[in-house]
């Protein structure tokens, strides 16, 4: 590991005015649980690491008039625990219960997981971001079972690492971002984005921002996150699908449908979306619904297998939301 300096400040105001406007001079240090590993592969080098553990502002979650405030620096068990979030966002807690090792539920952090780098091997294994070598991407010809099957054009093959974010993002949530020179908020919708280039990043935050909390609307909706995995032990999952249903009687008013680690960022899948307004969720709508999602995939030479996964996620999912038993 590089030799870095090291800063622990304990309020906001502070750690944004440790941030530089390059990336790769200062990280932030939260959990650690992805910092650290891409630390001693040096895969990040930053010549000053700030940890923001000791901020109280970044902790807590709390329901207000607004919406619903869940910090930055709350634990994945500590969302998974807490009352409200259990009663009113199963797909959140869903979610958060996929990372299946007790000790990065007890270590990460919410913000950690929407900000975790790809866990894409060619970017882990020193390829750079996308992948490439002698500036032709190696993943269309090479070993790319669990890479895109959705939005995968190019120039980015990974699929977004983020466990909560498509559950967020079919709430309508929000992030907000803090820098020295002050904040704003953005959907979490809008917070994934695809690099273009090997400086981008797979995020809307910039090098002088903090990630500070994250913000859910009010509104009753019927929400379920459902995953499917290759094993049950510590993993990423194949494909997960996270929906949330607002209901008119027995029929649906409006649907969000977003798919996770199938595309590099989180899907928003709006055919399935159209399909399911105005309909009950039966068995058969569930599956038509699963099918539309999937319309657009274009897989590559290994991962076609995604495809039916996904459909079956989609389905699972909405029968869940629609029965209460997320």
């Amino acid at each position: 590991m590089q030799a870095f300096e090291y800063a622990s400040p304990t309020t906001v105001k502070e750690a944004a005015a440790l941030l530089q406007n390059k990336w790769g001079e200062v990280d932030v240090l939260a959990g650690g649980t992805d910092q650290l590993t891409l630390m001693k592969e040096r895969l990040a080098t930053p010549s000053k690491l700030v940890n923001v553990k000791g901020i109280k502002e970044l902790g807590g979650i709390s329901a207000g008039k607004a919406g619903f405030r869940i910090g930055a620096a709350v634990t994945l068990d500590e969302l998974m625990e807490n009352a409200e979030v259990r009663k009113n966002y199963p797909s959140l807690v869903a979610a958060a219960r996929g990372v299946s090792s007790p000790q990065i539920r007890n270590m990460g952090t919410v913000g950690g997981d929407l900000c975790q780098r790809p866990r894409c091997w060619y970017y882990r294994n020193g390829f750079g971001l996308l992948g490439t070598k002698d500036g032709k991407s190696l993943i269309p010809g090479g070993e790319n079972r669990y890479h895109a099957i959705l939005g995968n054009s190019g120039p980015a093959y990974f699929v977004s690492a983020s466990s909560l974010g498509p559950a967020l993002i079919s709430l309508g949530a929000k992030v907000k971002l803090v820098s020295a020179s002050g904040s704003r908020e953005v959907a979490a919708d809008k917070f994934f984005v695809t690099p273009q280039n090997e400086n981008s990043r797979e995020i809307a935050l910039l090098p002088n921002e903090l990630l500070t909390e994250i913000l859910i609307p009010r509104e009753a909706t019927k929400n379920a996150t459902y995953e499917l995995r290759q094993k049950e032990a510590l993993d990423w999952p194949l494909v997960s699908a996270s929906v949330a249903l607002k209901m008119k009687g027995s029929t649906v008013a409006s649907a969000r449908v977003v798919l996770g680690h199938v595309a590099p960022t989180p899907w928003a899948a709006s055919q399935a979306e159209q399909l399911l307004a105005g309909k009950s969720i039966t068995e058969s709508v569930a599956e038509e619904a699963g099918k539309a999602a999937l319309a657009s995939a274009t897989p590559l030479s290994q991962n076609a297998y995604k495809v039916q996964l996904a459909r079956v996620a989609v389905k699972r999912a909405l029968l869940a939301a629609a029965s209460g038993r997320a």
